[in-house]
């Protein structure tokens, strides 16, 4: 294919589609290298230095960076600015690891993860304007099951041929990053809905957040503990784990993913937390075989897929709600990594007091009853904040025919002109206000007068209602 064809495939590209595509390869080198990554592991070990120090303050600079961005990247076009310095210092950054160690490697890889988690934060700007609210289980999915595929491509290259291979691969990683991210659009037309300057007014995200943020920290310190005490114990596995790590996660991603609208995917959450249960108890009681990894880390790493998509899913649909979702995404995710972290070093305190085996089960355990004490009320405050969303799953189970003959009655009824059941139409099918007015040769102020018109009609407020209203007229 010809550079210039190529050129245009990007060109036509939509959207969604090219910030996935930078998202999962950025993360795909940030998952394989600074964030505990088997390539850190392997360089660091050419020169026999114990990385864990190393580790600790580079999971300290992932929760400063991913906390505080949002108070400092405020629109889309600073949001690319950022990205693309980011992307370019972690590349300049990076090359000094193929070089002998000195104090240098662990000031950049404090500094890399602090502009990594930057640059992770950021992109929740295009997880909000590219991607329709319902979508956004899909959109997070897709970038995660990408760039784990990836980083098992990198750990495979790090541990089978040499670490420097490895950083090499990751490096392009982040090249092939960086010409996406420069053809990322510097503006987002968002409707009224996305930016959520309707919602805010009624329902503030804040206590909801506050209360996933505890949840995400008190069960990734499961995940903290997996990384400083499951992983070690198996180590010696070194293909296996090169490669199947992952695939769990994976798995557990793909199937929730595809799992239809109307399923209720709180039941999940309760397999999920008895999948991490019965993996610590596992551990607690298998020797260190093949057949024992693959039991452990199946059960361990599928339901970190299933957490991991549930709070990415939820923070994007929380992104409507505020003015600034870099903020939004930034903060929920420092909570993830912040877990991590504690975990991490109970994990380290643990193995270094020479702790009998089964002291981290019996914590993870601890966590896991903790766990279900406070799973219903998170539900209870999401619920209050996403409600709304149940009816937009809903409407999307309706056949189209069966859509349009909703909207055909409230024509019919006088109640709606012919240009009305049109924009209503489009707004169900996810299109922005820019959009409706592009496809329907409008200025984007007439389609906003048609759809406030549109709702004092209909005597409701917002899209969530006209959703519920239309249901309601198709199960009738």
């Amino acid at each position: 294919m010809s550079r210039k064809k190529i050129t245009e495939k990007i060109s036509n590209m939509d959207k969604k589609t090219l910030s996935v595509i930078v998202f999962s390869l950025f993360f795909s080198w940030l998952l394989a290298f600074p964030f505990e990554g088997q390539v850190l592991y392997a360089v660091t070990g050419k020169f026999n230095i114990n990385a864990r120090s190393m580790v600790f303050g580079a999971i300290a600079a992932h929760f400063i960076g991913l906390f505080f961005c949002g108070f400092f990247i405020k629109s889309i076009k600073a949001t690319k600015k950022l990205m693309i310095f980011s992307i370019i210092f972690c590349i300049i950054g990076s090359l000094p690891f193929f070089l002998s160690p000195s104090i240098l490697w662990n000031i950049l890889l404090f500094l890399l993860s602090l502009m990594a988690s930057c640059c992770v934060a950021a992109w929740g700007f295009y997880y909000n304007a590219y991607t329709p609210s319902s979508g956004r289980i899909k959109t997070a999915a897709d970038a995660l099951i990408y760039s784990n595929i990836l980083m098992i491509l990198i750990n495979m290259t790090a541990i089978h041929l040499s670490a420097y291979a490895g950083l090499g691969l990751s490096i392009i990683m982040l090249c092939g990053a960086l010409f996406f991210a420069a053809r990322l659009p510097e503006d987002a037309e968002t409707d009224s809905r996305c930016s959520g300057a309707e919602y805010k007014k009624t329902i503030s995200p804040i206590k909801p957040l506050a209360f996933l943020c505890i949840f995400i920290i008190i069960i990734t310190i499961n995940s903290g503990l997996m990384y400083q005490v499951i992983n070690p114990a198996f180590a010696h596995h070194k293909w296996l784990v090169s490669w199947y790590w992952a695939i769990p996660y994976i798995v557990a991603l793909y199937i929730v993913k595809n799992l239809p609208g109307k399923t209720d995917r709180n039941y999940l959450l309760y397999v999920a937390i008895a999948m991490i249960g019965l993996s610590f108890t596992a551990f607690m009681v298998l020797d260190r075989s093949v057949a024992s990894y693959l039991v452990v880390n199946t059960l361990m790493l599928g339901a970190c897929g299933v957490y991991d998509l549930f709070w990415w899913s939820i923070l994007g649909e929380m992104l409507d709600f505020h003015d600034n979702p870099v903020k939004i995404l930034g903060i929920g995710l420092s909570a993830n990594v912040l877990g991590v972290l504690i975990g991490g070093m109970l994990g380290n305190a643990i193995v270094a007091s020479g702790a009998r085996a089964y002291s981290p089960s019996v914590l993870a355990l601890v966590i896991v009853f903790i766990i279900l004490v406070i799973l219903p009320l998170l539900n209870k405050y999401l619920s209050m904040l996403l409600k709304s969303h149940v009816f937009l799953s809903a409407l999307y189970e309706i056949a189209p025919s069966k859509q349009n003959d909703a909207i055909d009655s409230l024509t019919i009824m006088g109640k709606l002109t012919v240009r009305e059941s049109e924009i209503v139409a489009l707004l169900l099918k996810g299109r922005t206000y820019k959009m409706v007015a592009d496809e329907l040769h409008l200025s984007e102020n007439t389609v906003k007068t048609h759809i406030k018109n549109i709702y004092s009609k209909l005597n409701i407020q917002s899209k969530a209602e006209l959703v519920n209203l239309l249901t309601e007229k198709n199960s009738t």
